[in-house]
């Protein structure tokens, strides 16, 4: 994958979009069960007060919380709180706290500052809220407080007190406040704010649904936005991973095209197709997983797993138990799976292969009666791609029911360990509930991971399948240094010392190959099969390169040239024609974009093909279907035909072109095409099979086992060549050889 990276510089933007939306949907996530936190413990336990600083003190209770604080801290409450007459205060707190005379109102203060007027205020709150609420009736009450001096409250007595004698009076409650948990000790400081706020007239009913409803607000808001960002991030993936495929496919296209034979050798049509398509999908899919979970896991799981431990240290060994059970899990997993994905690739070409064979070869299949054999081999290629598929996906599909075990078994252990830190005061109810969340985040995330290191396997496979044919070095190169064809020898084919080997092969396929095709001038190629003659018609326009010798055209090597100026000079007629889906018109202007009716019309009957294509009720406009399977093979040959000479080239190659035409059509088309050669003076060069075809060529080239044995006019090879006799006399009989 990360060799196919530059696909995917081209979207850096949208890459960084993305990213930022992940990020923003994960900081989303995580701030969620926080805010629950929030609400349970101080908005339903603590009643809406998350601490023991009050906005708002009565100077009565200012004074009794300065009793139990030492020097420093009562430093910190006094340069916290500014003392305000009742007639000073602003009308918002005389209307919020009606009973409200004079009071210390709180000043701005910094995080910082808040923190410490927090741990300054928690235990003198504590202190007073507890004395305040004890009934003086009661048994506790007069056994600690029932000797008072009359005239005297509990808080002129501690005034009175030092420090020691203070410490000896509180050594109970000062035990109770050791035992409580920070939390605990949180949530009885805001009940201590709430009894003030309560007895200064305010409605705290309408305070604690205050703090709920904003609390609740915004999550609303927090929710909403991670919802935007992931649909955003969403959006921007799949623009990614579809602008990624579509310059890939585009690149494997481009590079397919510039393949020589030599290259399509290497890979078979099903396997590009599956390359072009699969496997780039795969590598579409990949990048979206990337963009998306790649990116969300880890933030998720970290941010999670950070968010865990400072809720509740003590319980921190709970989530090292789940990574340590799913780690297992997954390595399992993926040690099973791994070597499959690489298997299903291979399977798919298999299946591809096969499906393409039946189809092209239907006709063959159907007359040998094969029809049977054919579903049978289809058959096992599916079957077998099935049962991987098969396997994999049921090692798959175990994972979320594990998972989903793994999810409830660390709920229940939460549950059970959290209920004893409650008793013991170390943490609230929320902060349990926002406990068991973030383990649910960390195991999903865990989750996520698996997905993609099972997906990353199989996406890299079919990756590095389409970096093998973007990277596939090409035998055939433009020259750096292009040169120009020379004019003055326009259409002048010339073979010096031509010897070719295919790739790997030992033998040469053509030997010591030397001739000259003039211009305006017919060159014909027979041989027996095997001879070479189509290898020495593909040397031509540098579908192979020859391995020794030189072919030049116009006076300059084809190795010289741009493949695409050399091949604008050549018109080629395959021995197999091939249409393209379209029309009449469209396939004659493949190689002429800008031919004429009257142009069409001509080039239509030279080849003999008017007659059918005027019967036609659209005419040029006529449909043709994909590979031209809507017309017979010699219409298919003889709009081939055409399609070459209207694209009017130096040079016109017919590579056994006229077989599939009968002796009359056969005839009339090559005297027509005589005609033109002689106007337009293009160089003729013909493969054929048919003695009757190739008798009238200006020259007869003799092919045997690669060599040239023969090379004349037909009359000069009857009387010179044995192997062009043996063709001949295997083909015609002497009195029309004689009359030729």
């Amino acid at each position: 994958m990360i060799k196919l990276r530059k696909f995917a510089y081209k979207f850096w933007l949208p890459i960084l979009l993305c990213i930022g939306a992940v990020f923003v949907q994960s900081q989303s996530e995580l701030a969620l069960p926080d805010y629950m936190s929030q609400i349970v413990t101080n908005g339903i336990q603590a009643g809406g007060f998350e601490s023991p600083v009050a906005d708002v003190l009565s100077d009565e209770k200012f004074e009794h919380l300065l009793i139990f604080v030492d020097d420093d801290q009562k430093d910190i409450m006094k340069s916290s709180y500014t003392f305000t007459s009742h007639d000073d205060l602003k009308s918002n707190i005389k209307e919020e706290f009606p009973k409200l005379k004079d009071a210390y109102v709180l000043n701005d203060l910094s995080s910082e500052e808040f923190d410490q007027l927090q741990s300054a205020m928690i235990k003198p709150m504590l202190m007073v809220t507890s004395i305040d609420s004890m009934d003086k009736n009661s048994k506790e009450y007069q056994e600690k407080f029932g000797q008072l001096p009359q005239g005297m409250d509990v808080y002129q007595v501690f005034a009175m007190m030092d420090a020691d004698a203070k410490k000896e009076m509180t050594k109970q409650i000062d035990a109770q406040i050791e035992a409580m948990g920070e939390s605990t000790m949180l949530i009885a400081g805001g009940n201590g704010v709430k009894s003030e706020y309560q007895a200064l007239g305010a409605d705290v009913d309408n305070m604690q649904m205050r703090y709920i409803f904003s609390s609740g607000i915004k999550m609303l808001g927090i929710a909403l936005l991670g919802s935007v960002a992931a649909m955003f991030a969403a959006f921007l993936s799949s623009r990614v991973g579809a602008g990624v495929a579509r310059n890939l496919r585009k690149a494997v296209f481009e590079k397919v095209e510039s393949f020589s034979n030599n290259e399509f050798d290497k890979f078979s049509t099903a396997s590009l197709i599956t390359r072009t398509t699969n496997d780039i999908t795969q590598v579409q899919m990949l990048m979206i997983m990337l963009l998306r979970i790649v990116l969300f896991a880890p933030m998720m799981g970290l941010g999670a797993l950070y968010k865990a431990i400072t809720h509740s240290t003590s319980m921190t060994w709970i989530i090292v138990l789940i990574l340590v059970v799913i780690s297992v899990v997954l390595f399992v997993l993926i040690k099973v799976v791994m070597p499959k994905f690489k298997i299903i690739q291979s399977l798919i070409d298999r299946l591809n292969l096969t499906m393409r064979e039946n189809l092209s070869g239907v006709l063959v299949i159907r007359a040998f009666g094969n029809e049977k054999h054919s579903e049978d081999r289809f058959d096992k290629a599916n079957d077998d791609l099935t049962k991987v598929n098969l396997f994999v996906n049921r090692a798959m599909s175990v994972l979320m029911p594990i998972m989903m075990f793994i999810m409830n078994i660390a709920t229940v252990l939460v549950v059970w360990v959290g209920a004893q830190q409650l008793d013991l005061g170390n943490i609230a109810i929320g902060d349990m509930m926002a406990f068991i969340q973030y383990a649910m985040h960390i195991i999903m995330s865990f989750l996520f991971i698996a997905m993609i290191f099972i997906m990353i396997p199989r996406a890299s496979v079919a990756a590095g399948r389409v970096y093998e044919v973007l990277s596939t070095d090409l035998t055939i190169h433009d020259p750096k240094e292009p040169k120009e064809f020379q004019a003055s020898q326009r259409g002048l084919v010339e073979f010096k010392d031509v010897t070719f080997k295919y790739p790997g092969a030992h033998e040469a396929v053509l030997s010591d190959i030397n001739f000259t095709a003039e211009p305006g001038k017919t060159t014909a190629f027979i041989g027996s099969t095997g001879s070479g003659k189509s290898t020495l018609i593909n040397l031509i326009p540098r579908f192979y390169d020859v391995t020794d010798g030189s072919i030049t055209i116009d006076g300059v090597d084809v190795k010289d040239v741009k493949q695409h100026d050399l091949r604008e000079r050549i018109g080629v007629v395959p021995q197999k024609g091939v249409l393209f889906s379209g029309t009449i018109r469209s396939n004659l202007q493949y190689g002429a974009h800008d031919a004429t009716d009257e142009e069409l019309n001509e080039v239509i009957r030279i080849a003999q093909a008017k007659e059918f294509v005027d019967e036609k009720p659209k005419g040029l406009d006529e449909a043709i279907s994909q590979g031209g399977t809507n017309v017979s093979g010699g219409q298919k040959q003889r709009l081939a035909i055409a399609r070459a000479i209207a694209k009017n080239p130096e040079i016109l190659i017919f590579d056994d072109s006229f077989s599939a035409l009968d002796f009359k059509t056969d005839a009339v088309l090559r005297k027509e095409l005589s005609k033109l050669t002689e106007k337009t003076k293009n160089t003729v060069l013909i493969v054929g099979q048919r003695i009757a075809s190739i008798m009238d060529a200006d020259q007869i080239i003799v092919l045997d086992k690669g060599k040239i044995v023969g090379k004349g006019t037909h009359q000069e090879l009857m009387k010179s060549c044995e192997v062009y006799q043996e063709i001949a006399y295997s083909q015609l009989s002497k009195e029309e050889l004689a009359d030729a």
